[in-house]
């Protein structure tokens, strides 16, 4: 039985290069490195944008190797599907999206395969955490500006934190460098 050896990498769909990580862990396996790449990217590119783990298995005799594309995080599909460059820093209070139903079913096929409620009620689950609700629709412009407010106090809240304490680190040193 010929030995395989394993890589797995996550790499920048349809954007592979032989620079890190791929390139030096491709180097000692003595494949074509160049010929490779330019397979993965062909293999990814319809998730470009996306990150997704690669794994590559390669014969050590023959140097002939074998391609498995996994799926990207069910965070990144959602984050595609609503054209977000982020999630919600501050999920349950700011809402950054919704997905239909029907999104959510497609992201679940993606995903695992299956639109099942089990499937869907994870991409469910992931979405919430990011602040991206399911069947609600558009965000409103009074939620919008409700979510500005609220970012607004919370940058409020961490600068008036950070006055404290240098107030307080101020006020602790003084007596220090006065005995």
């Amino acid at each position: 039985m010929a030995e395989k050896k394993e890589v797995k990498v996550l790499i920048e769909a349809g954007k592979a290069t032989p620079a890190p990580p791929l390139g030096p862990t491709l180097a000692p396996l003595k494949v074509n490195i160049g010929q490779l790449i330019s397979e993965i990217n062909e293999k990814t590119r319809h998730l470009a944008g996306m990150q997704v783990p690669v794994t590559i298995l390669v014969d050590a005799k023959t140097k002939k190797w074998e391609i498995e594309i996994g799926t990207p995080p069910a965070a990144a599909l959602i984050r595609k599907e609503i054209g977000a460059e982020k999630g919600a820093g501050l999920a349950g209070l700011i809402r950054i999206g919704d997905l239909s139903t029907e999104q959510a079913k497609k992201i679940s096929m993606m995903k695992f395969g299956s639109d099942e409620e089990p499937y869907v009620k994870q991409i469910v689950g992931t979405a919430r955490s990011m602040g991206v609700t399911v069947g609600k629709g558009a965000i409103t412009e009074a939620e919008s500006k409700q979510y500005e407010q609220i970012i607004k106090a919370k940058e409020a809240e961490k600068e008036a934190k950070k006055a404290a304490a240098a107030t307080k680190a101020a006020t602790t040193a003084a007596p220090a460098a006065a005995a």
